[in-house]
C-alpha cells in the first residue's frame, strides 16, 4: 500500500508540474506587433484614427485603438504585445478631431478611410477583405485611402 500512495503521489506531482510549465509556457510566449502607416493622406490637418479587430470584433468593439499625427501625407502607429492570429485594421482621417467619422445625409463619408490589403470596397470594410495573418515575424503594412 505505501508503494502504491508513493507511485501515486509522483504522479499527481508529475502532473502538477506539467501544468504548471504548460501554463507558464503560453504567458511567456513571444507577442508580436504590427506596425500600419497610411501613405497617402490628403493633407496634415487632424490625425488618423486606426482601430484593430479580429474576427469576432469586427466592426463591433475595438481590440485596440490608436491615433497619430498626420506628417507629409503620412501617418503610422504600432500595435504591440499580439498573439498570432488573423487581425483586420480600418483607420480614418479624423480631419477636425472630433474621434468619430463623419458621414453627409445620405450616409457617405466625409472623411477618407482604407483597411488592411486595401481593397476597395462601396461600403464599410467587410473582414473577409481586409484580414491578414500575424504569424512568427512582426508584421509592416501600409494602408492606402480611398
Amino acid at each position: 500500500m505505501h508503494k502504491f500512495i508513493k507511485q501515486l503521489m509522483i504522479k499527481i506531482l508529475a502532473s502538477i508540474l506539467t501544468s504548471v510549465l504548460i501554463i507558464t509556457g503560453s504567458f511567456l510566449a513571444p507577442k508580436q506587433k504590427i506596425t500600419v502607416t497610411v501613405i497617402n493622406a490628403t493633407n496634415n490637418n487632424g490625425k488618423v484614427s486606426f482601430a484593430l479587430f479580429d474576427e469576432v470584433t469586427h466592426m463591433k468593439t475595438l481590440l485596440y485603438a490608436k491615433s497619430e499625427k498626420i506628417v507629409d501625407g503620412r501617418s503610422s502607429v504600432t500595435f504591440e504585445n499580439l498573439d498570432k492570429g488573423e487581425y483586420s485594421v480600418i483607420c480614418f482621417h479624423d480631419k477636425n478631431k472630433n474621434d468619430k467619422m463623419d458621414f453627409n445625409e445620405n450616409g457617405i463619408p466625409t472623411e477618407d478611410y482604407g483597411s488592411s490589403c486595401n481593397i476597395l470596397t462601396f461600403g464599410p470594410p467587410s473582414y473577409l477583405g481586409s484580414k491578414f495573418t500575424l504569424a512568427e515575424e512582426d508584421l509592416t503594412l501600409e494602408v492606402k485611402f480611398y
